[in-house]
């Protein structure tokens, strides 16, 4: 039966947090597990005043989001909480049209069904998501235009999905592990076919062009941003180089930030040269294996980030989460969710804690919150497994009752011809 919808009201909600002044905001912009360096509202706002007073924001070290977002707010729009609140909305309404693409609906009057506001309601009330939100992190910005790309994907609007991803890698260049699945998606379908496996049927000979038209793109982007940098190449090494030099080392949800505090200087060039391939790796093997449905890889590899990213924060795994709501068919095969659940509610207990132990109170050490941090990373890592486990189990579970209900009927026929001759 259909229900009302859940999307106008969550909005509204989402607005008017907005707008009312929160206790203890400021302290959530301070908080280290929903802003990395790389995502930080503060500095965000320091790179803004360095602007006003004619100083270079990246050379100091301590500023390194893109150019482009340096001018977005200093000409267009002042960074007000409003414009997280709107990105919010948007990512919710791309969700939403994702899940009905998939569904085979139409995109502008698809049915006001219960599963349409739990996924709304899963991506709104997601406290991974709302928190870095309302921290005004920049992350809140890449899970929106990650979300835009896959929704222009699976629409089949190819220059708007190109687009969207080349946004997505120039903010943050990790994203890059996503752009195969979302080439894919382009040439085939993001219907389910985890059920019946099948060798990928979509046009092959298109993906290099596809790829020439987002690598067009993403040059645009780059020469936009040297304009706007004045210039300058500054912002490259800032930027960029920061997901692959890791040069501030503050903590973070992650791996990697503890790990790289400890190594000695000789021995970084190589461990992060490890660090950054072992992200790469599981782009062709996650791409093959689930080449029968592109959207579930993307899927999949939005965990990997979300698990194994250089400057983690709560945003990233909370996307993999919330996109777990488009893909019911794989509930019934999940080996571990509780496990995945409680892991995920021991990290979020102990993260807090642990942060306030020793940045705060000063009464620990890094110990503390690192091993806070492994357990988000084993939070993430058996939600990653479990994903995968589920995409590949429901063939052979489905193959199963299929088998089982052909023999049982087998079994039915020959009883009823049996009792057709002993009643003759």
């Amino acid at each position: 039966m259909d229900t009302q919808p859940a999307f106008p009201v969550l909005v509204c909600l989402r607005l008017l947090l907005a707008v009312l002044p929160l206790p203890g905001q400021d302290l959530l912009k301070h908080d280290h597990q929903l802003s990395s360096p790389l995502t930080s509202y503060l500095r965000l706002n320091e790179g803004l005043w360095l602007l006003e007073n004619n100083i270079n924001p990246y050379t100091g070290g301590a500023f390194h989001h893109s150019p482009l977002l340096l001018s977005l707010f200093s000409t267009i729009v002042p960074p007000l909480p409003i414009i997280w609140a709107v990105s919010d909305a948007v990512g919710a309404w791309a969700l939403l049209r994702i899940w009905r693409a998939r569904q085979g609906l139409s995109p502008q009057k698809g049915t006001r069904s219960n599963a349409e506001n739990l996924i709304v309601s899963v991506y709104f009330l997601n406290p991974y998501l709302l928190l870095p939100s309302l921290a005004l992190s920049t992350s809140t910005f890449e899970n929106t235009l990650t979300l835009l790309a896959l929704m222009f994907a699976s629409e089949g609007k190819v220059s708007s999905a190109l687009l969207a991803i080349a946004f997505t890698v120039h903010l943050t260049p990790s994203s890059i592990l996503l752009l195969l699945p979302i080439l894919m998606v382009l040439v085939s379908s993001p219907v389910s076919y985890l059920a019946s496996p099948r060798p990928f049927h979509g046009n092959l000979k298109r993906i290099p062009i596809l790829f020439g038209e987002f690598t067009l793109y993403w040059l645009v982007l780059v020469g936009a941003a040297c304009i706007m940098a004045g210039g300058s190449w500054d912002w490259v090494r800032a930027s960029w180089g920061a997901s692959l030099a890791l040069p501030d080392l503050t903590p973070n949800p992650g791996l990697w930030w503890y790990f790289f505090t400890e190594m000695f200087d000789h021995f970084r060039p190589f461990f992060l040269m490890v660090f950054s391939v072992h992200l790469v790796i599981y782009i062709l093997p996650i791409c093959i294996k689930f080449q029968h449905d592109p959207l579930y890889a993307a899927f999949l590899l939005v965990g990997v980030l979300g698990t194994f990213k250089a400057y983690l924060t709560l945003a990233d795994p909370g996307l993999f989460l919330s996109m777990i709501s488009l893909f019911p068919e794989v509930h019934g095969y999940l080996r571990h969710p509780i496990v995945t659940t409680l892991l995920h509610l021991h990290a979020a207990l102990l993260l807090p804690l642990q942060h306030v132990l020793w940045v705060s109170e000063g009464r620990g050490n890094a110990n503390f919150y690192y091993a806070a941090s492994l357990v988000m990373g084993m939070a993430g890592g058996a939600g990653l497994v479990d994903a995968c486990w589920a995409g590949m189990r429901i063939a052979v579970g489905d193959a199963t009752v299929w088998a089982e209900e052909k023999v049982d009927g087998e079994k039915g026929k020959g009883k009823a011809i049996w009792w057709e001759v002993v009643q003759q």
